[in-house]
């Protein structure tokens, strides 16, 4: 084996021990299912806020993003990435106290529990609802994270892809069905300091080996943007070159942004919203994550930007065509490329593949929880009534976390799938369904259960309508699915909340309860 590839697969390995062992000590603070799903909420405002935006930023961070800006130049990703900067700060802004204190309020450890709690909907009508559109979304959403681990392996070691695939896998369910919440928390909080590190010397490497900041931000103006050109334009893989291009007009600008209301409902999000220790120090938090995902975002686009180049000096292989898997793989070329100076250039490009898994492992073990404790405690327990042991309830929630890996396996066995595609739609998924009503849940005091129940079935449909039946028309319709079917979803809030009666009085004394929390 060729010595860079070993310095960087010490680096791998040294990374993933690290995580094995988080999960072992985390294993003997796990007592029962609270801690398992929620940590016992205990977290502190920075491994609240690393956390959070650990288990957010997935493969796309080193993967999808990179290769969207390499593809397709500053206004598709830019405008994206003003979207995601907006929605998280808004989203610490504006729910995570609120919903820390409101979920205390109610006991819920789960989102799914907190809906139903929220309307004291003794006949878990919600929560059900809730655990079948997590396990419907969050399946693809981990898939989209196997697939990543499973092109880096490829690409950095020339394994099977499938072989890769199912390694990773079984080492992110090890760590998380050992500690559960505590482990993936503070797994996230080394994952987040590991992707900084990637982010930082991948990009000094890059824009030296490019010819210099002044050669990167050149080429950066001459990216064609391939996802928007018209029907009459054309790509020339002897070129390299699109022609008939086409401005960024408004529909675009406004469905790129629409990125941002994704947060309000991402469950793996919202569950360290609810695990902070003290609401008080939700403003720290919110400083941290906002900071952090800004700079990180940033540098991850100029990474594109970087790649772009230095495939234009031809220092990488890294095809356009029209296969943006390609793209998403601009990093890796990038870091094996530094592998090649020497042993410890190796060791240090093993970071990097490190940060790689960093993004992937913490985002797919906070899904597997999610999932995971959606379908134990909310239809197992909730909706069946079936009565489990403390024990036994462990034992069926780790259980479920490993078939649902399993089915995420599945669904990324074919190595062209898209990592930016899939997490795309599970995003709008999540956003479109879960954030309209939590807007609602914890800012409208008239909304009620029916309209909740028809805000996550409405929201749910539209994301499929729009994107299979609307979008594919083209035009005026080719709007990111999350836009229209958060607005459906809302109006239909709204509409059913106001037809079916008010609230019962306890739900109407408990919000105003937390209010007077909030107040203090």
């Amino acid at each position: 084996m060729q010595s860079n590839i070993i310095g960087i697969l010490i680096t791998i390995v040294v990374y993933l021990g690290g995580m094995i062992a988080i999960g072992i000590v985390f294993s003997k603070k796990t007592k029962d299912v609270s801690d398992f799903y929620l940590g016992g909420r205990k977290l502190g405002p920075l491994v609240s806020a690393m956390s959070a935006e650990a288990s957010d930023m997935s493969s796309y961070l080193l993967m999808g993003l990179p290769g969207l800006a390499y593809l397709c130049g500053a206004a598709e990703v830019g405008w994206t990435a003003i979207g995601l900067a907006a929605g998280t700060y808004l989203n610490w802004l504006f729910v995570a106290r609120r919903l820390r204190i409101y979920s205390q309020k109610t006991n819920s450890i789960t989102l799914p529990d907190f809906f139903s709690d929220r309307y004291h909907d003794k006949n878990h009508l919600l929560s059900g609802i809730s655990a079948l559109i997590i396990l419907i979304f969050f399946v693809p959403y981990t898939a989209s994270g196997f697939s990543a681990c499973g092109k880096l392996f490829g690409t950095l070691f020339g394994w099977d892809y499938h072989l890769a695939m199912i390694v990773s896998a079984v080492i992110i369910i090890a760590y998380t069905s050992m500690g559960g919440f505590l482990a993936a928390s503070f797994t996230d909080l080394i994952q987040s300091i590991v992707m900084t590190a990637a982010l930082v010397i991948i990009v000094l490497f890059g824009i030296h080996t490019a010819g210099g900041w002044d050669a990167v931000v050149d080429n950066a103006k001459t990216i064609p943007d391939y996802l928007h050109m018209t029907t009459t334009r054309s790509f020339s893989t002897e070129t390299g070159e699109f022609t008939n291009g086409i401005g960024y007009g408004f529909l675009p600008i406004v469905s790129t942004l629409a990125w941002g209301l994704g947060y309000f409902g991402m469950p793996h999000i919202l569950l360290r919203f609810m695990a902070i220790e003290d609401d008080k120090k939700v403003k720290t938090s919110r400083r941290i994550a906002s900071i952090w995902v800004v700079i990180a975002m940033g540098v991850a686009i100029l990474i594109g930007f970087i790649g772009n180049q230095l495939s234009a000096n031809g220092s990488i292989d890294v095809l356009y065509g029209k296969n943006t898997n390609n793209s998403e793989s601009v990093i890796m070329k990038m870091a094996m490329l530094l592998s090649e100076h020497s042993f410890a250039a190796a060791l240090v490009a093993g970071l990097i593949f490190a940060g790689i898994l960093a993004c992937t492992m913490s985002t797919a073990d906070s899904q597997l929880l999610a999932a995971s404790s959606s379908m134990s405690e909310n239809i197992v327990k909730g909706v069946l009534g079936i009565k489990l042991s403390e024990k036994t309830s462990m034992l069926v929630a780790r259980a479920v976390l490993i078939v649902i890996a399993a089915a995420g396996v599945v669904l990324a066995w074919n190595p062209d799938s898209s990592v930016f595609q899939i997490v795309s739609f599970a995003w709008a998924g999540f956003g479109a369904t879960f954030g309209p009503v939590m807007l609602a849940a914890l800012f409208w005091k008239r909304s009620n259960k029916w309209g909740a129940a028809a805000g996550l079935v409405v929201g749910g449909a539209m994301i499929f309508v729009w994107k299979f039946a609307v979008r594919p028309l083209g035009g005026a319709w080719d709007i990111y699915e999350l836009l229209p079917a958060f607005i459906c979803a809302f109006a239909a809030i709204i509409i059913v909340s106001l037809a079916t009666g008010k609230p019962q009085e306890s739900v109407q004394t408990e919000y105003d309860e937390v209010k007077a929390l909030l107040q203090q």
